[in-house]
């Protein structure tokens, strides 16, 4: 498959595909990076339906990492901003593909885009809540995270107080795009009644993988999301 590797307002990016007229802007998850397995399985797809598929990192993933822009919710909105200006300008028809806290970001930075349609997996719809539980889970109080500004977890995962005030103050609200779920039953970051509260709201399908988890990566797991693109493509 002909990949381009390129720089977007240096912005590590990837195109996928021979030359068409419609793309889909591939946003990658948490640990992931632009050609990670999931994205390449939805250029794989897409090439054979008449799309090419451009992603790119974000802060502190595939080739960014160990560089000093961190992987905050401001600057990843910002970012998709940024690329999605660089997509209208080469191509008419834009869908968006989303993985975990890329659809978050996704929600935020795309809401008044005119999309073709949206395919989100394992996607983080509210991500006040996931950051909420990880505050339980390690036993960090609200004023302990705002008198630290920023605190480590023992997954690695860092906790901001701005990080979280943002999505308190910028609730999602607003999504118009025709929207396809991809969800794993076993999804231990996202709960089943916060995805289906967001479908329910904003008219999206949801297709629920039992045993699925948050990170599809078993050769289970990928047949059945490769099924899902084929069918929703």
């Amino acid at each position: 498959m002909k990949m381009q590797i390129f720089q977007i307002d240096n912005i590590p990016s990837v195109l996928y595909g021979e030359e068409a007229d419609r793309v889909i802007l591939a946003v990658h998850g948490n640990q992931s990076n632009k050609t990670d397995v999931p994205i390449r399985i939805l250029a794989e797809t897409a090439q054979a339906k008449g799309y090419q598929v451009l992603s790119f990192d974000l802060p502190e993933h595939g080739e960014r990492k160990g560089r000093q822009i961190p992987c905050k919710v401001q600057n990843c909105v910002e970012e998709l901003k940024t690329v999605m200006e660089y997509v209208k300008g080469k191509w008419k028809s834009i869908g968006l593909f989303a993985c975990s806290m890329g659809a978050y970001f996704s929600l935020l930075a795309c809401k008044d885009e005119k999309l073709e349609k949206c395919l989100f997996l394992s996607p983080v719809v509210d991500m006040e809540r996931l950051i909420e539980n990880m505050m339980t889970w390690f036993q960090v109080t609200p004023e302990h995270l705002e008198a630290s500004g920023e605190l480590d977890t023992p997954i690695g995962q860092k906790l901001y107080w701005d990080y979280y005030c943002y999505t308190r103050e910028h609730p999602i609200v607003k999504w118009n795009a025709p929207t396809c779920i991809l969800y794993g039953s076993e999804d231990d970051l996202c709960e089943y009644d916060r995805i289906k509260r967001f479908t329910e709201r904003f008219g999206c399908s949801l297709e629920v993988v039992e045993q699925g988890e948050h990170y599809f990566h078993t050769k289970e797991q990928l047949e059945k999301y490769r099924d899902w693109l084929e069918k929703e493509l």
